[in-house]
């Protein structure tokens, strides 16, 4: 297993590389001046100023000695500064990054959850109405553009009905504090979590069922019908264990998406996670941030592949660790 992970974190390492290289060369691919375009001014910018940054980042260099740099940059985890906040990159995101965790890991679990129940119920109750409701339903989910979601959840559970607020990551100026606080922002992660969890609840409840009704016409599940067992023990034990293993997979490798999901549910939501951040940068030309969200989301992606790898692995021993 050791190996197996030290195998897996050296090829995530490689992908960073790789991709810190890519932001280095999309910078300057931009119309303009690197310098012009790291101070987000689309070459407004007075020319002390840009004469300064092109010092201050070598810019004035060669481009190899400048890619040197920026790698030997990111490699300390300095991502830049943005001059449009006066932050350093790094602590923009670390500020915006709990809560964008706090929502990616809900819709992923409340997704996954859902999906997989929901497709168990649906293959137990094949050709009968609740198997029809189940399918429709996630293909209508699955079908729904995420903004439309979004935008009739706020109208109808907030505005109409009242339950659950509006926007926002808690209630402003309330002081809550300690169990109190945590409900609040509680209700204020339903909707966007619920939200960006649909769409990928409906692709996992469809999968869950097609996997449990290709197992079930397996050989071992016949034999174990055979040798007596209850139909509830094989389908826990027996054909919900199989077919739940093409789900793991498709989760792990879609986890990562859920933070690109993230950009808009925050968006409509106002939920101050790094998706709203990359939204607001893109809007002030903030490339530094851009870029810094880029190479950080891309390093989730890599992580939750990683975490993927080892939850399958755990699931089907079967599996070699060094495969």
């Amino acid at each position: 297993m050791l190996r197996f992970v030290a195998m897996r974190l050296g090829k995530g390492v490689i992908v960073l590389f790789a991709i810190a290289v890519l932001n280095f060369f999309l910078v300057r691919a931009a119309p303009g001046d690197p310098a012009q375009v790291m101070a987000g001014e689309a070459g407004a910018g007075d020319e002390v100023f840009l004469e300064q940054l092109r010092q201050q980042f070598g810019l004035d260099r060669p481009l190899y000695e400048q890619l040197w740099t920026y790698l030997s940059n990111y490699a300390t985890l300095d991502l830049g500064f943005s001059y449009r906040q006066q932050q350093p990159v790094l602590d923009l995101i670390l500020d915006r990054l709990p809560a964008t965790l706090l929502l990616t890991g809900a819709a992923f679990f409340i997704s996954l959850a859902l999906g997989v129940v929901l497709g168990a119920l649906a293959a137990r109750r094949v050709g009968k109405w609740s198997d029809s409701a189940i399918t429709t339903l996630a293909l209508v989910f699955y079908a729904t553009p995420l903004f439309w979601i979004a935008l009739m959840s706020q109208i109808v559970f907030s505005l109409k009905l009242g339950w659950l607020p509006n926007v926002g990551f808690e209630t402003i100026g309330a002081g809550y504090t300690g169990f109190e606080r945590a409900l609040d922002i509680g209700r204020h992660l339903v909707m966007p979590a619920l939200t960006l969890g649909l769409f990928f609840t409906a692709i996992y409840a469809r999968m869950m069922r097609a996997s449990m009704l290709e197992v079930a016409g397996a050989d071992f599940v016949k034999t174990a019908y055979a040798k007596g067992l209850s139909p509830s023990v094989i389908t826990r034990r027996h054909i919900a264990r199989n077919a739940i293993l093409p789900v793991v997979t498709l989760a792990g490798l879609q986890a990562g998406q859920l933070v690109g999901g993230a950009i808009l549910t925050e968006t409509v939501f106002a939920w101050p996670g790094i998706g709203r951040l990359m939204f607001e940068a893109l809007a002030q030309r903030d490339y530094s941030v851009l870029l810094g969200v880029f190479f950080v989301s891309s390093a989730m992606v890599v992580v939750f592949n990683l975490v993927t790898d080892i939850i399958y692995r755990i699931v089907d021993p079967r599996i070699e660790a060094s495969a």
